[in-house]
């Protein structure tokens, strides 16, 4: 890589707020460090990110497993232990932000062992419906303080057109995860023991969670420029990358916050869409894999079959997740994916609120956890492509969750016990809500399109940068310098 310099060449005045810089990395090198990373960052993320969606949403599993009965809860307060996860969980996703106050590698370890861990753990010891709700009520500050900031992370290591693939393939952890609690609670109550099997589904999946959190701790990189597995060489690529995606060297990220990005990222109208699209996803993201299991009981199958035919739709919308997030990079086209993927998952609900046929209504099942999902993937990318700071994409991504987490507490009330079997108001109003999930997304692509012809109008009196090699380079491309355009 050649030392960074100003390029003072570009006969206009050069300003404080646009600076361009000439920067050459070798493709070679650059190729391998994405390579490391991926090697060593996103194993680590994936797998806590597996514990954290276990750990939250097997409480349809352990209901269905005999937790009613061991705790004597009734279905109103069933209701209640899903809603009370999602309260604490809207008023502290602000934390987020403490991924760029605090080292990751420190934050990470505090949310999973202490938050996580801990609280999901000890469900498993509650003898009664409060001890219960004590439980989710402190798992889900935790899950607030690390799940939804991982995308947020990510991007301090990865590049905008990077970044949609890596968020899809963490974010297809949570069909995955699902698919996987619902096979081992098929596994668990199919076989007799001693322990209760909503007790020991709650220590399987909880006692593993503290332990990743050590990982967390001494493998976690806090940045590129720290990370053990590059080396020098690749370290100087990797603070080349961080210049050109945020104007400045990752390492100085800690610890900053830009007070005025924060309040432009607040006035951004591109982030109400995105939220509200969060919202419109997450009435139905948030039911159906605590209710599906009950969904599927109420269509006449056991409770043990229902555990199992649970788990595979969560296959293909892991397959989803991570092909939709690699072709929206590709053509740079996310709004027009998330379209798709909401039509399919309203179709899905429509099926299920409309059909009596058991073929039909699983097959809507699936239309349904294909489309839901892998929507999920693509909005939380399509918020880190369109904001050119570190504190924008903290800000986009904390009011993406605090607005869009008030979703599931409309969502998880949404199947009470007197409308089984089929749950038709439950199932319009989630096939509703995806359905306005794709007209939002259809405004937003107008608007981020309407931005772009702006951006074009006013580079029109700008020259290019011009490098040692005759190509046309610009450093500030990620920050919504010269060249910057929204992907739409």
């Amino acid at each position: 890589m050649e030392p960074l310099e100003k390029n003072n060449d570009l006969g206009h005045q050069e300003t404080a707020e646009n600076v361009y810089r000439s920067v050459r990395v070798d493709p070679a090198i650059e190729k391998r460090v994405v390579r490391k990373l991926d090697l060593n960052l996103m194993p680590i993320v994936m797998a806590l990110y597996v514990m954290s969606i276990m750990d939250r949403s097997n409480i349809g599993a352990a209901d269905v497993a005999g937790m009613s009965k061991g705790i004597h809860e009734s279905n109103p307060q069933f209701s209640w232990l899903n809603t009370i996860f999602y309260i604490p969980y809207v008023l502290f996703e602000w934390m987020a932000l403490m991924w760029k106050v605090l080292p990751p590698h420190i934050w990470a370890f505090g949310c999973v062992l202490v938050g996580l861990g801990l609280a999901a753990t000890l469900q498993a010891l509650t003898v009664n419906w409060k001890g219960m709700m004590v439980c989710r009520f402190f798992l889900a500050i935790a899950e607030a303080g690390y799940g939804p900031g991982i995308p947020y992370l990510l991007s301090f290591f990865y590049m905008r057109g990077e970044i949609g693939k890596r968020c899809g393939v963490f974010l297809s952890c949570s069909p995955l995860a699902t698919a996987f609690a619902s096979a081992l609670a098929y596994a668990i109550t199919l076989h007799k023991q001693k322990l209760a099997a909503w007790r020991l589904l709650f220590l399987v999946e909880g006692l593993p969670t503290i332990l990743l959190a050590f990982v967390a701790y001494f493998f976690l990189a806090d940045s590129p420029q720290k990370a053990r597995f590059l080396t020098e060489e690749e370290k100087d690529v990797a603070r080349a990358r961080a210049i050109r995606q945020v104007g400045q060297e990752s390492e100085s990220r800690v610890g900053s916050v830009s007070f005025r990005d924060a309040v432009e990222a607040v006035m951004d109208p591109k982030n109400w869409l995105t939220a509200l699209m969060y919202f419109s996803c997450n009435v139905s993201f948030s039911s159906l894999p605590v209710f599906l299991p009950t969904i599927l009981t109420n269509m006449g199958y056991t409770s043990i079959r229902a555990q199992g035919l649970a788990a595979p739709p969560y296959v293909l919308s892991f397959i989803l997740c991570i092909a939709t997030t690699q072709i929206a990079d590709r053509i740079r086209q996310r709004g027009l994916i998330i379209i798709i993927l909401s039509l399919i998952g309203g179709a899905g609900y429509v099926l299920q609120a409309t059909c009596k046929g058991l073929a039909v209504r699983y097959l809507g099942i699936w239309l349904s956890v294909a489309g839901i999902f892998p929507c999920i993937a693509n909005i939380l990318p399509w918020v880190l492509n369109n904001q050119g700071t570190d504190t924008k994409r903290g800000v986009g991504i904390a009011l993406l969750q605090m607005v869009g987490q008030c979703g599931p507490i409309l969502g998880t009330r949404l199947y009470p016990a007197k409308e089984a079997p089929y749950f038709v108001k439950g199932k319009s109003i989630c096939a509703a809500f995806m359905f306005l999930n794709a007209f939002l997304a259809l405004v937003l692509r107008r608007y981020l399109n309407w931005q772009n012809r702006k951006f074009s109008v006013r580079e029109s009196d700008f020259g290019a940068v011009i490098g040692g090699d005759g190509k046309q380079e610009v450093v500030a491309v990620e920050n919504e310098g010269y060249g910057f355009r929204n992907i739409l």
